[in-house]
């Protein structure tokens, strides 16, 4: 069996990113949600009501197929409705059930989320920024290449 060894550095930013991967879908289990409803919920949150089922794709890095699927689940559940649509695509909007779930379940997190950055410096925070856009271009240039 062949093993790779990996730089020292990247193994653990790889443990850190799957530590933080598996925070979040923890708090999404917590929630009783689906790691793609729990991000569907908190785009709406941070986009607004209204917002399409493209910018939800966009926002995410997700699939249309994973997030019409979770959506259209949300709507069957009571917590999203469709309002009109633009072109080919839907308004997403969240019913009163979904506005409870988004307040009780998804708010609290975003805001802890919020606070973390809200406390680190501006330098602190525009450089993990800038590091993290680095890894993400040069990875991609790197597979691209493949």
């Amino acid at each position: 069996m062949m093993k790779f060894e990996q730089e020292k550095a990247l193994e653990e930013y790889n443990y850190l990113w799957r530590k933080i991967e598996n925070l979040w879908h923890e708090i999404a289990w917590k929630a009783g949600l689906s790691d793609s409803a729990y991000e569907i919920f908190s785009t709406i949150l941070e986009l607004g009501e209204g917002c399409l089922q493209r910018d939800i794709c966009n926002r995410n890095s997700i699939s249309k197929q994973t997030i019409h699927s979770a959506i259209k689940k949300m709507e069957r559940e009571g917590m999203i409705e469709f309002g009109q649509e633009h072109g080919n695509d839907k308004r997403v909007y969240l019913t009163r059930q979904g506005k409870e779930l988004v307040k009780e379940k998804i708010l609290p997190s975003a805001e802890a989320e919020n606070q973390v950055f809200a406390e680190m410096t501006e330098e602190e925070s525009r450089e993990l920024i800038r590091l993290t856009k680095k890894y993400l271009n040069q990875l991609q240039a790197k597979i691209e290449q493949l």
